[in-house]
């Protein structure tokens, strides 16, 4: 099995989530169903169905969560240098704007690009691993051809 990169956050993250699923939404959710239960008629009980379909939602999350924890080979951005790779926060300047970004590169299962954490097999973050610091870098992305520039490379 391949293993899947994560930064150290990122899998706190996943373990928080899993966590609270086991310890909070588990418990509750099959004391909703007992309670639909009680209620009567299992065939008409929206109640019952709804809980139960929570249930699967949770159950499957619990074991997504606990497939790619176990695969996780955790990197600590903080012990590494030098150009881009995982766990880089990289800021950028888009050559036709002008307009700064900054990204870091990590695992696709902490990626939000909200929050600024780059899926390390989006395109912008497969063009930018092993350049450097002023480096112009040619972008395909589904919007189109993008230029930018590496302005910064930390490990933080």
């Amino acid at each position: 099995m391949e293993k899947l990169p994560m930064t150290r956050a990122g899998h706190a993250a996943l373990e928080a989530e899993l966590k609270t699923l086991k310890s909070t939404e588990r418990p509750a959710i099959i004391q909703a169903i007992a309670e639909a239960r009680e209620l009567g008629d299992l065939k008409e009980n929206a109640e019952y169905h709804s809980a139960r379909e929570k249930q699967g939602f949770i159950e499957g999350r619990i074991k997504e969560l606990e497939g790619v924890l176990s695969l996780t080979e955790v990197i600590d951005p903080t012990k590494l240098s030098g150009a881009i790779k995982f766990g880089a926060t990289v800021t950028l300047v888009d050559e036709d704007t002008d307009e700064e970004k900054t990204w870091q590169i990590v695992g696709e299962h902490e990626a939000n690009i909200e929050k600024g954490l780059l899926n390390i097999k989006s395109p912008i973050a497969r063009a930018l691993i092993g350049k450097e610091e002023g480096d112009s870098v040619e972008v395909r992305t589904p919007g189109g051809e993008k230029s930018y520039e590496v302005l910064k490379i930390a490990y933080v």
